[in-house]
């Protein structure tokens, strides 16, 4: 079993929703926490919180930003050591019907969900290998990136954190490093409301829509529930994490359809 006391984690997304409950379960394992997050609101809620626990240091940070992302890991790294647990968390859940999408839209919605990925990888990782000590890295996806959904936004970009992941699973474990993806279902966040905020006055949802996705969101498992899960899943070094069992049988599905389609 791992020995949690003692490592640094570098959390995005991690002033709420299920970064704060990753943060929550690491600090009860005497992780100490680097928790990056837009909303600066939300970072000092979780730093009053999670401070009385562990070592808790926050920055604001917009994953799109390399050189924020460059600047903060070396100021998480002198004030609480090197980062050798990753979770690139931060993320949205935009919506758009097919004759409405933009390029300004597929733009918001890699930059944040794929391309922040990378860029948290690309600041982290080369540290981790070249301090020779190993880590654990775990990258947000969606069960909308093993099953596809309507919502062609969001999909295209969990697909793409679900490829990256476990192709850099083949790759980083040479370095010691391991590397896992969550692939959550339905969990009781905000995440809507932040998306909101980002697009501005074209809400992610409207009327019923909203009301149905909300709903579907908060009926899910708890923020805490799903930081469980992810620990869980560290401990037994496994690919993929999921927060509930609610996937298998669209899982099973596909995998079936795809075999299916293959020639014998």
């Amino acid at each position: 079993m791992r020995e949690w006391n003692g490592s640094v984690a570098f959390i995005t997304g991690g002033g709420q929703g299920i970064g704060l409950g990753i943060a929550r379960a690491l600090a009860q394992r005497g992780v100490r926490l680097a928790l990056a997050d837009i909303d600066e609101a939300a970072l000092t809620r979780s730093k009053e919180e999670l401070s009385a626990v562990t070592d808790v240091e926050v920055f604001r940070l917009d994953v799109r930003d390399r050189e924020g992302f460059a600047t903060v890991a070396d100021e998480a790294e002198t004030r609480l050591g090197p980062v050798d647990l990753l979770f690139n968390n931060a993320g949205i859940a935009p919506v758009s019907a097919l004759p409405d999408l933009t390029y300004e839209k597929w733009d918001l919605v890699l930059d944040i969900n794929l391309v922040g990925v990378v860029n948290g990888l690309q600041t982290f990782l080369p540290r981790m290998i070249e301090r020779g000590k190993g880590g654990h890295i775990v990258n947000t996806a969606s069960g909308a990136g093993l099953v596809g959904h309507a919502n062609v936004l969001y999909t295209t970009s969990k697909y793409a954190v679900v490829g990256l992941s476990e192709a850099l699973q083949q790759s980083a474990g040479k370095y010691g490093i391991d590397v896992s993806v969550l692939c959550p279902a339905y969990v009781a966040t905000g995440i809507l409301d932040h998306t909101d905020e980002l697009l501005g006055e074209e809400k992610v949802h409207k009327g019923q829509t909203r009301k149905r996705s909300e709903g579907n969101l908060q009926s899910g498992v708890s923020i805490d529930s799903a930081g469980e899960s992810v620990i869980a899943g560290m401990e037994a070094k496994a690919l993929w994490i999921h927060t509930d069992g609610s996937m298998r049988p669209y899982v099973r599905m596909r995998m079936e359809a795809l075999l299916d389609s293959i020639p014998a």
